[in-house]
């Protein structure tokens, strides 16, 4: 699995660093950095909770 960000809708609010630091983080430019490519084991349950604080819906698992 891995998160997928739509840089398009990403207003830099940095709830998801919040619900999963070890898995991305905001640059000093505000920018979202995915840390890890692929996300397995107890990571799995971060990255959705991740993608369910974003505000604006600009994260997505696949």
């Amino acid at each position: 699995m891995r998160i997928v960000v739509d840089r398009s809708r990403c207003e830099g609010h940095g709830l998801c660093e919040g619900a999963a630091p070890e898995l991305l983080h905001l640059d000093d430019d505000g920018e979202l950095v995915l840390d890890n490519e692929e996300i397995t084991g107890p990571d799995a349950a971060r990255a959705h909770a991740a993608v369910r604080v974003c505000p604006v819906a600009a994260l997505r698992t696949e």
